[in-house]
């Protein structure tokens, strides 16, 4: 009977053990996608002064829009440091100020 108790007890530690590193195992795939999202972001929003200089060429006159842009662009990378939710948000208005921007090359 004694033995029977500890072999319980012991699969129900081994049990949550594995319970455990699963969840570590997760949590460990969560921060490194959203590392990845960072990264993406980031390299996105370094992309984006050459961007804007080629379309100042073409558009002297739409200054409004490149500085929507810059002031996106740098929301956009103090956000991503803030957490999910923040970055999407800086990242929605980000987007904004493109579609502008895009208009303005278009024109």
């Amino acid at each position: 009977m004694l033995f029977l108790i500890i072999g319980i007890v012991v699969v129900l530690i081994v049990v949550f053990a594995a319970m455990y590193n699963g969840l570590v195992k997760s949590k460990i795939h969560v921060d490194e996608a959203w590392s990845d999202i960072t990264v993406q972001l980031k390299r996105r929003a370094d992309l984006i002064p050459n961007l804007v200089n080629t379309v100042k060429g073409y558009a002297k006159h739409e200054s409004g829009v490149f500085t929507a842009i810059t002031e996106a662009r740098a929301k956009t990378i103090d956000a991503s440091a803030k957490g999910p939710a923040e970055a999407a948000k800086a990242e929605g208005d980000f987007q904004a100020a493109l579609k502008s921007l895009f208009a303005v090359a278009e024109a």
